[in-house]
């Protein structure tokens, strides 16, 4: 791609995003979301694969079947109240139907389908936008818009998108489809203590998006897509591979890693709040995100290649990535568990 032109695309994400954290109108925080949906589908749809395009498509349909949503949501709210402002979702019907929206903007569960489909037919940089930097805003606007939602709602959100992410990721090969499914089940763990500590929340979502930079810049430098092609990995960079390994437990929430902390706080803020079984369910739906994330780990560091796999070992070509990016995504992805306290000093 012309490099001016991805230079306009990307400071058009940033545009949208940022409009979107700065508005109090509806309209301005649509028009934001707009600009990001526009912007990220040229980059989609770039290398004229078919199966690119056929994902850019399923991409732009449903995210604007949630911007028309938010759209009539929002005018709805005006309508009823006399104002756009998004603090004042007085009217319960606007508020559920601007939820349900964003939920479906950023792939909640049971509003979930698009997403692996989607990831599966991107490139890796591409899915690392949409995993990550695409789900701010969105996020921004469900957390404004929270106290007005039925709490059972977001519940039901988030325990179904916990355990559909944590089932759905079993069967995968493909490594783009076990992290949308990954993706989803976080998003569930960000959602369902929204209601109660939205600093959690954002905790959560600072974590999710730097243990996900550094699984899609690992698969990024390794080349890899499917599960057998990680089982090839070791013999080109033994010290990526272990890295890879510890940075798959943290996103499935192991001590003494990262992952950890979020989950840890967030399941302490539920049995605070007297909902043992709502946090029960929680910790037994992360055992079966962790147990896809142990199967990549087994696939990586304990499988020896090409005796049991069919892939052919790779060339040891020299990588034109920038590996600062890796190196300070898999640090935080790894590291900030025993800062765990001066965490909860700021967030309090």
């Amino acid at each position: 791609m012309n490099p001016y032109v991805l230079m306009i695309l990307l400071s058009s994400l940033g545009l949208g995003t940022t409009l979107t954290f700065a508005s109090s109108h509806w309209l301005l925080a649509w028009m934001g979301l707009e600009i990001n949906t526009l912007a990220i589908v040229p980059l989609m749809a770039q290398h004229h694969h078919p199966r690119a395009v056929e994902a850019t498509t399923k991409y732009f349909l449903t995210q604007a079947t949630a911007a028309a949503m938010i759209m009539f949501a929002g005018t709805t709210n005006a309508w009823i109240t006399g104002e756009w402002d998004m603090n004042n979702m007085s009217s319960p019907v606007a508020a559920t139907m601007v939820i349900t929206a964003l939920a479906l903007k950023i792939g909640l569960a049971p509003m979930h389908f698009w997403m692996p489909e989607v990831l599966q037919g991107l490139d890796l940089l591409t899915g690392l936008i949409l995993s990550t930097w695409q789900k701010l805003a969105p996020f921004a606007l469900i957390v404004q818009t929270a106290q007005a939602v039925d709490p059972m709602l977001l519940t039901v959100l988030g325990l179904s998108s916990t355990l559909i992410g944590g089932w759905g990721g079993l069967n995968q090969a493909q490594l783009r489809k076990v992290l949308a499914y990954s993706s989803i089940a976080h998003m569930g763990w960000m959602i369902i203590v929204l209601q109660y500590a939205p600093q959690l929340t954002l905790l959560a979502l600072g974590t999710y998006i730097f243990m996900t930079a550094a699984a899609f810049l690992t698969l990024k430098m390794s080349s890899a897509t499917k599960i057998n092609t990680l089982a090839t990995v070791w013999s080109k960079s033994p010290i990526l591979t272990s890295t890879t390994a510890l940075v798959l437990l943290s996103l499935g929430g192991l001590p003494p890693l990262t992952g950890f902390m979020p989950k840890w706080l967030i399941l302490q803020e539920l049995a605070k709040q007297n909902l043992p079984i709502t946090a029960t369910v929680m910790a037994l739906a992360a055992l079966l995100s962790l147990y896809f994330y142990l199967r990549l780990c087994y696939a990586m560091t304990l499988t020896i290649s090409p005796n049991t796999v069919a892939s052919t070992t790779p060339w040891r070509m020299k990588t034109a990535q920038a590996s600062l990016p890796l190196a300070l995504s898999t640090t935080v992805a790894l590291g900030l568990l025993p800062m765990t306290p001066a965490v909860l000093m700021l967030a309090t």
